[in-house]
């Protein structure tokens, strides 16, 4: 296993375990996180870990001509009940996605350094949110990286059905991003259109825009 030096840079990616895992140690700092995004590679570990680096082999990606919105999904974009905003609550956001209980337990890898370290590239103009409000209340979001033109998504949350998927929609429709990085594969993504890649893939993709 590759341990990272105070120096910001990667092994190469065949040091990748199967896992997906390609480094361990190093810092958050702005310029690290900056540089992996760069490089198609992402943090994701739990509190009282190491940070583990991971580039993994297949890559969960949506094309923003591929996004799906279902009939239903449609009439409850048509209620207009809910008000859709950008990076007007950053960290409340992130907060929530660290803290909502979820089936899935997803949301305990959002550390404290972690919280920390995307509200810094937040303040950056790098990282940015999608709120979604019912009645003045934070009820659904999402965060993530802008770089170059590609969107890597963090993480989201709803405390009302269906409006993570409306934060993501909206993130889709209202901005001109060449492809979004959602990672690793999930349900949830996969119905509104993302789907899995290979590697070498999305990495030349990354190599094209950056």
């Amino acid at each position: 296993m590759f341990w990272l030096s105070n120096k910001i840079e990667f092994p190469p990616y065949e040091f990748t375990t199967k896992e997906g895992i390609i480094a361990l140690g190093g810092d958050l700092s702005c310029e690290r996180l900056i540089h992996a995004y760069k490089n198609g590679i992402f943090p994701w570990f739990s509190e009282g870990e190491p940070i583990v680096w991971y580039c993994p082999y297949k890559r969960m990606v949506l094309f923003p001509n591929d996004l799906k919105i279902s009939k239903s999904m449609r009439k409850v974009m048509q209620k207009s009940e809910f008000v859709i905003t950008e990076n007007k609550a950053f960290e409340e956001v992130i907060y929530h996605c660290k803290y909502i209980d979820r089936k899935d337990g997803f949301g305990t890898w959002i550390t404290d350094d972690m919280q920390q370290a995307y509200i810094n590239l937040y303040k950056k103009g790098i990282a940015k949110s999608v709120e979604v409000w019912l009645d003045e209340e934070l009820v659904g979001g999402l965060y993530g990286l802008e770089i170059n033109g590609i969107f890597c998504g963090e993480s989201m949350f709803s405390k009302v059905s269906n409006t993570s998927k409306l934060a993501f929609i909206h993130l889709v429709k209202n901005n001109n991003y060449r492809i979004i990085d959602c990672q690793v594969y999930n349900d949830h993504l996969a119905s509104l259109g993302a789907k899995e890649i290979d590697r070498e893939l999305f990495l030349n993709i990354l190599k094209e825009v950056i």
